[in-house]
């Protein structure tokens, strides 16, 4: 599994960050036109419940992401 970077940009300066796992990038791609224009809800890396709307944001911007250990 790979870890992908889902951020939904509202505007220049608010956007709300979400992380899946996932086989590729296709699949997160997949998952992204899956949701869109519905509401969808998850918890975040903070424990932070978030629900948006899909169709409400202005740019989805996906990206595979690799997780560095802070130590």
């Amino acid at each position: 599994m790979q870890e992908f970077k889902i951020t939904y940009f509202y505007d220049e300066e608010h956007y709300i960050r979400r992380f899946i796992h996932t086989d590729s990038m296709e699949s997160a791609e997949k998952l992204v036109q899956k949701e869109r224009d519905q509401y969808i809800s998850f918890t975040d890396s903070r424990g932070i419940y978030h629900e948006l709307h899909t169709g409400k944001v202005r740019v989805v911007q996906v990206a595979e992401y690799h997780r560095e250990d802070k130590k």
